[in-house]
């Protein structure tokens, strides 16, 4: 990041660039579980995609500082709906019995593998 600030120039506006995009997920990601409920999960799911891919490669086309952070910006609107989706997803598909959701996530996560084998009363 530093070697992107210098040649961007701008290092006031250096903490932006992770804060901006941390900010948009935070707020669109509760917006985007109520539209996968009223337009279906693999629509919301594609936009969500669409939003980061995009926010991608113009991010990495940035001139300037002030259009690196507004890409963040919409690279974090397109993240906002791909983890939880993804996961809503997993839930919905899964055919285990004793909390599916749960039980579907923790194995997809990979964070606990083992967690998956036992039933949680969390979950």
């Amino acid at each position: 990041m530093p070697c992107i600030v210098g040649s961007l120039g701008g290092f006031a506006l250096y903490a932006w660039v992770p804060s901006i995009y941390l900010l948009t997920t935070a707020v669109t990601t509760p917006l985007y579980g109520k539209l996968a409920d009223l337009f279906g999960r693999k629509r919301v799911l594609f936009v969500g995609i669409g939003l980061f891919l995009l926010g991608s490669v113009l991010s990495g086309a940035a001139p300037s500082m002030v259009l690196l952070i507004l890409f963040r910006a919409l690279q974090g609107l397109g993240a906002g709906a791909v983890m939880p989706v993804t996961t809503t997803m997993i839930g919905d598909s899964s055919a285990w019995s004793n909390a599916p959701a749960c039980r579907a996530s923790s194995a997809a996560s990979g964070a606990w593998p083992r967690s998956s084998d036992r039933c949680w009363a969390a979950c």
